[in-house]
């Protein structure tokens, strides 16, 4: 059961010092499950190249040997890129861009809470397309008949989707953008997309013209703490975005580390085999405590604990381990875990056994 999207501040992953602080938790000695990135961490290459950043000058406010690098590795023209201070950025630069009062926009849900909190700061009231089938699966064809009577000015897409990590195939979204046609832009979020099983090339549809891509380095690179990402769209909505943005939004060591990881990557190569391998034993310890587990192409897992605040404290008080509470996402029974190497993976799986009994009722 999906309940409406929250119009609370988003939740995000992450450690939050102040709680660890007051529990008595030395944040070192935490294993963090509720962040999905690399389990390698940064690219060696990334952090040699960010021990010599010239701090004392201004970063490069159009972030052009960024964006020149990520044009070879897309196959994408410069001027259709944007660089921003993680996606988020620019999630929230689209909603100023391409929102007023008068339009609506439309989110696949359960989903990232930042889309609908762009939204609202726009004064755009969002319409839901909530996931009713089995494993989060949506009724395509209910969303693409809502879509085509609505119109709306935005569709956000997190594919794979956060957090449940149903990913949909490309004649899929192609017919997501054709009922929502030229009435508006298809933000399809692809921040996941580097640990998806069996991925397409989704820079084919860009060629549809009413779609833009969004990617994120805080995840397949791990540059969480720098915040870095970017966005592929049409020459006119680039342009569009890049005006709304701030001079100086991607900070210098962000742009220096962006070059680096975009110049190895083997590294994320090496990640997703850990991931995929870890995945798969964390699924089946799942599934054997008896709890349920949707698959997920994504480096995380929804588990369905039951009261999931309650499991997620034990879980931190008594094991050192954080894990993503989903009630925000509407989903106050799940927890979402992410895949992290197989010592850490062991770890949280012993955590469950001894917590889950406890806390599942």
């Amino acid at each position: 059961m999906v309940t409406p999207l929250s119009h609370e501040r988003p939740v995000h992953g992450g450690l939050n010092l102040a709680e660890l602080e007051s529990l008595g938790l030395d944040p070192r000695e935490v294993i963090d499950f509720s962040v999905s990135i690399n389990p390698l961490g940064p690219s060696p290459q990334v952090l040699e190249a960010i021990q010599c950043p010239e701090l004392a000058a201004y970063p490069d406010p159009d972030c052009i040997e960024l964006r020149r690098a990520i044009s070879r590795h897309s196959g994408v023209d410069v001027e259709r890129i944007v660089a921003g201070n993680g996606s988020t950025e620019l999630i929230y630069l689209l909603a100023r861009a391409l929102l007023g009062p008068d339009e609506s926009a439309v989110i696949f849900a359960p989903t990232f809470g930042e889309y609908a909190a762009a939204c609202r700061l726009q004064g755009v009231e969002t319409v839901a397309v909530s996931a009713s089938g089995e494993g989060f699966a949506w009724n395509l064809g209910e969303a693409r008949d809502m879509i085509a009577s609505l119109r709306p000015k935005v569709v956000f897409l997190c594919n794979p989707n956060n957090p449940t990590g149903v990913y949909l195939s490309e004649d899929e979204v192609r017919s997501i953008a054709r009922a929502l046609g030229n009435s508006g832009l298809l933000v399809l979020d692809e921040a996941y997309l580097p640990f998806a099983h069996d991925d397409w090339d989704s820079l084919d549809i860009l060629s549809m013209g009413n779609v833009a891509l969004l990617r994120s380095m805080t995840k397949d690179h791990a540059l969480t703490g720098l915040r870095l990402g970017y966005l592929l769209a049409s020459e006119d909505v680039a342009s569009l975005v890049g005006k709304f943005q701030y001079s100086w939004s991607v900070n210098s060591l962000a742009q220096i580390a962006g070059l680096a990881a975009l110049g190895d990557p083997n590294h994320v190569v090496m990640g997703r085999a850990i991931v995929e391998q870890g995945k798969e034993y964390l699924r089946k310890a799942a599934l054997s405590l008896g709890l349920e587990c949707p698959p997920s192409a994504a480096n995380f897992l929804l588990l369905r604990v039951g009261q999931a605040t309650k499991v997620r404290r034990r879980l931190l008080t008594q094991h050192g381990v954080c894990v993503r509470d989903c009630t925000s996402f509407g989903l106050p029974e799940y927890i979402r875990i992410g895949v992290r190497t197989m010592d850490e993976n062991q770890a949280l799986v012993q955590a469950l056994r001894n917590v889950i009994p406890a806390g599942s009722d």
